[in-house]
């Protein structure tokens, strides 16, 4: 029997974490169809179903990387949108409840910390459908953070938590969750492996920004740790603007929004602060592979700092991704002007750079456990 699965997705770290699993997926029901014997394999062919819940909804955060990564177009948009956490969550658990009661699958995936992700939990622990939550067990320990309490719950909901991280696996067992957890590699690694040499020869970014690698600064800042403080923000763009190389900063929809109340955007863009719309993936693994050094908020793009070799200045007082700061390639700041300067000009590089995420087959693991444990629901 077939075995059908929905993926619930709604932001664009999502899309670029379930690339790798629809083309383990795909690669999974190629084998069996070229099978000269595919019944006595005793294996089942997977469906996938992508429910996109449109948390991020525009071309620039959402349709390019469906476009790019080569993902199955979403079978169903739900077309969400903005809104307060409560309403969003809300709206989305009511219309995925409604799916999953249509559709009835073996299971629900969801990824990450997202209120998609949380909804898609919720709507399936409700409907007794098992859920596997991919990046699962990371813990930043700072309550203030919706995206904690959404991993935090989600991982108490999933059926299978499939870990990127060692660190991650002994957060769970702290919290007495062990004999559901599989320490698995990280897909955003997959997906670097998969892309990269791609956007080598298909971005070309740099050559439209006239940057040479190297030669500037990658930052991004949408945490509402930082955009919703307007001292905060004010901070983080002084700090840019006093660094000794080019800063190029594409800026998230909400940060836009942000920047327009500071009346930060109306200043000519003659600085070097370049001030660049969202761009897709196969850009963005372009300009991070050849930065200088990378400054964000994000959690997505600390790990591929990492992975592409390339030093990390977080700007939060906490990270996910210890390892990355343990194995010397992130360092945390907070957003003061000078912090972010010194640590910034005073950053030296790590010779230390040891596997730390898999070995890029965490797609592959990932579909063997559901098949493994479809046969035990």
């Amino acid at each position: 029997m077939p075995i059908k699965i929905v993926t619930i997705l709604g932001a664009r770290p999502q899309f670029i974490k379930a690339a790798p699993v629809s083309k383990a997926i795909t690669e999974h029901n190629t084998s069996i169809s070229n099978s000269p014997s595919p019944f006595a394999s005793g294996l089942s062919p997977i469906t996938e179903l992508i429910i996109h819940t449109g948390q991020h909804y525009d071309h620039e955060m959402s349709q390019v990387f469906f476009e790019e990564m080569q993902l199955p177009e979403p079978h169903i948009n739900l077309s969400i949108g903005s809104g307060s956490h409560g309403k969003q969550t809300g709206e989305m658990l009511i219309r995925i409840e409604e799916v999953l009661q249509k559709e009835n699958p073996d299971w629900v995936i969801v990824y990450g910390d997202t209120n998609s992700t949380l909804a898609g939990a919720l709507a399936a622990c409700k409907l007794q459908i098992p859920i596997a939550h991919i990046e699962a067990g990371l813990r930043s320990f700072n309550r203030e953070m919706p995206e904690e309490h959404n991993r935090v719950l989600t991982d108490h909901c999933a059926d299978l938590l499939l870990c990127p991280s060692q660190t991650a696996v002994d957060n769970l067992k702290n919290e007495r969750i062990e004999n559901r957890v599989h320490l698995v590699g990280d897909t955003m690694y997959d997906a670097v492996l998969q892309f990269s040499a791609i956007a080598k020869s298909r971005s070309n970014i740099l050559e439209k920004l006239q940057l040479k690698p190297g030669k500037y600064y990658l930052a991004t800042v949408h945490r509402p740790y930082n955009t919703d403080s307007p001292h905060a923000l004010k901070e983080i763009l002084s700090g840019f603007l006093e660094l000794d190389k080019p800063v190029v900063f594409p800026v998230h929809p909400r940060t836009r929004s942000r920047l327009e109340s500071l009346s930060f955007d109306s200043k000519p863009n003659t600085s070097n602060l370049k001030l660049i719309a969202p761009v897709g993936y196969l850009d963005m693994l372009s300009l991070e592979s050849s930065a200088k050094i990378i400054l964000t908020d994000s959690g997505g793009m600390q790990k591929e700092a990492y992975f592409l070799g390339v030093p990390c200045i977080t700007l939060r007082p906490e990270t996910e991704w210890v390892e990355t700061v343990e194995a010397g390639w992130n360092t945390l700041v907070d957003s003061e002007e000078k912090t972010i300067v010194d640590s910034v000009l005073g950053f030296r590089v790590s010779s230390f750079h040891p596997d730390l995420y898999g070995d890029g087959t965490a797609a592959k693991k990932i579909i063997q456990l559901l098949m493994n444990n479809t046969e035990k629901n």
